[in-house]
C-alpha cells in the first residue's frame, strides 16, 4: 500500500494503509515477539524487547548491529494507550547522551477491514534528526507490511 510522509521543522508524519484489521496491526506494534520481527533494519538483529502497555508503563525496543555490535534501545514511557485506536509515548535512543526525548503518536484507523496507521513523531531538536527518523519509520513500515503479509499467509 502507498505510504505518505511529510515533515515540518521539528516533526514528521508518516501514513500507510495496511491490509490487516487494526487489532492485528495494533498487536504487531505492542507485542514484544512481533516487534522483534519487524523493527530491526537490515544489518541488525533484535536485542531484548520489553513492553509494559499501560499509561505510565515503559518500553524498550532493542537492536544489535551484526555481527557483534553492542545492544542499544529505543526507550520511553506510554502517555496514552487506547487499544486498538491510539498510542502516545516518549522516545529516546539509549545512545543519545543529552537526555532529550521526542514524542510518538500513532493512530490506528479502521478502513473497512484495512488499517491506516498515522504516525506523528515530534519534538526533534533539528531537521537532521527528524529526517533520519523519517527514513527509519518508512523502513519500519515496509518491514511491518512484510510481517503482516507473512502473518496473513500463516
Amino acid at each position: 500500500m502507498a505510504t505518505a510522509a511529510t515533515a515540518v521543522a521539528e516533526s514528521l508524519e508518516v501514513r500507510r494503509t495496511f491490509a490487516a484489521p487494526r487489532e492485528k496491526v495494533f498487536r504487531a506494534w505492542t507485542q514484544p515477539a512481533s516487534v522483534r520481527q519487524w523493527f530491526p533494519p537490515s544489518g541488525f538483529e533484535a536485542a531484548p524487547t520489553d513492553i509494559d502497555l499501560r499509561p505510565g508503563g515503559t518500553y524498550r525496543w532493542g537492536l544489535r548491529h551484526l555481527p557483534d555490535g553492542e545492544p542499544f534501545w529505543a526507550t520511553g514511557t506510554f502517555e496514552e494507550v487506547d487499544p486498538p485506536r491510539r498510542l502516545v509515548y516518549t522516545w529516546i535512543w539509549s545512545t543519545r547522551k543529552d537526555g532529550k526525548t521526542t514524542r510518538v503518536t500513532i493512530d490506528f484507523n479502521d478502513h473497512d477491514g484495512n488499517t491506516e496507521v498515522v504516525l506523528r513523531h515530534d519534538r526533534f531538536p533539528d531537521t537532521n534528526m527528524r529526517d533520519e527518523h523519517q527514513q527509519g519509520w518508512m523502513h519500519c513500515f515496509d518491514q511491518l507490511t512484510e510481517f503482516l503479509n507473512k502473518e496473513k499467509k500463516a
